[in-house]
């Protein structure tokens, strides 16, 4: 596909979740200006985050941590400017300085450790980075989460944390559950810790197939991707 063809395909695409996210929001009796758009470009080349920064989105989301690093150092810095760029993936206490190094938010800490390797890494970087509290509301293991009832725990713990500024709470909604049974869990637990940390005020939930649910339960971010940028390429 030319590259033209490519930027109308987009556009397209993101009128569509535009008009998605507007009618939701007047389902739910909510300001527009309350919910941001972060686009997931996991597996999309460089010119794809271009041409999106192009059509006006400024929040990009990533979860591979080698591949975000790599992509987000080849955009030019009058455009790279211009973005806020999401870490959404599990991660690695290891890995920790190399998302520093690029990732405005980091949106899946999920344990204690992630959160003292993210501060220790924003600190050698003179840094204050945004974090959100990735709930697990699934009880599943392996995808990453903190449970429920930890959860407001580990909120503070992050808002001890020197270089880290807590701004709220993540989650997937679980497979074949009803998304919007479970993303009014994660608002209760939003609330919870907005109680103690007022400025922790950000409910990221919501894809492509259930922002209208995460919306009406109070989300103020949604990571949508194949909504905008279509079927996700072959992992390279």
């Amino acid at each position: 596909m030319y590259d033209a063809e490519r930027r109308d395909a987009l556009a397209a695409n993101l009128a569509q979740v535009h008009e998605r996210i507007d009618r939701a929001c007047a389902a739910a009796g909510r300001d527009r200006d309350e919910v941001t758009l972060i686009a997931v470009t996991k597996f999309f080349p460089v010119s794809d985050v271009e041409h999106l920064a192009a059509l006006g989105v400024t929040d990009m989301g990533e979860n591979r941590d080698q591949e975000a690093g790599a992509k987000f150092a080849e955009i030019p810095a009058q455009i790279r400017e211009q973005l806020t760029v999401h870490f959404i993936g599990q991660l690695q206490s290891n890995k920790a300085s190399h998302v520093v190094g690029y990732a405005d938010v980091v949106q899946s800490v999920d344990r204690a450790k992630i959160a003292r390797a993210l501060d220790r890494a924003a600190l050698a970087q003179e840094r204050t980075l945004d974090v959100l509290v990735q709930v697990d509301l699934s009880g599943a293991t392996g995808r990453g989460g903190v449970a429920p009832a930890e959860a407001r725990a580990l909120a503070d713990r992050v808002a001890e944390a020197e270089a880290l500024r807590l701004r709220g709470v993540m989650a997937v909604a679980p497979l074949g559950a009803d998304p919007a049974e479970a993303f009014a869990r994660l608002a209760e637990v939003a609330g919870a810790i907005r109680a103690d940390h007022p400025e922790a005020d950000q409910l990221s939930a919501g894809m492509s197939g259930d922002l209208e649910q995460a919306v009406a339960a109070g989300a103020t971010h949604l990571r949508v991707g194949s909504a905008i940028l279509g079927s996700r390429p072959t992992a390279r």
